[in-house]
């Protein structure tokens, strides 16, 4: 006899969450961060550059590659580069 199944099996090759200090992509907000920590169920993510955290679901967080962080860094720059114009 087979007990019903009730609902997703736990991936047990699921990745551990991201250490403080690694860049990641925030893919529900689509917003790239630095892991400050955890708290319960959520990360920390702060933006590249600072200012506020925001909590983030580890199963929709990644690792940034370097390209994508040199990209997301050149972005930054010249966001504020533009906010700099009179």
């Amino acid at each position: 006899m087979t007990t019903p199944h009730t609902g997703p099996d736990p991936d047990p090759a699921a990745a551990p969450p991201p250490p403080p200090g690694t860049p990641v992509r925030d893919t529900t907000r689509d917003r790239v961060g630095i892991v400050m920590g955890q708290e319960g169920p959520y990360l920390q993510l702060r933006p590249l550059a600072g200012g506020r955290e925001w909590d983030a679901d580890p199963d929709h967080v990644h690792p940034l590659t370097p390209a994508e962080l040199l990209r997301a860094r050149l972005a930054e720059t010249n966001a504020h580069s533009r906010r700099g114009l009179p």
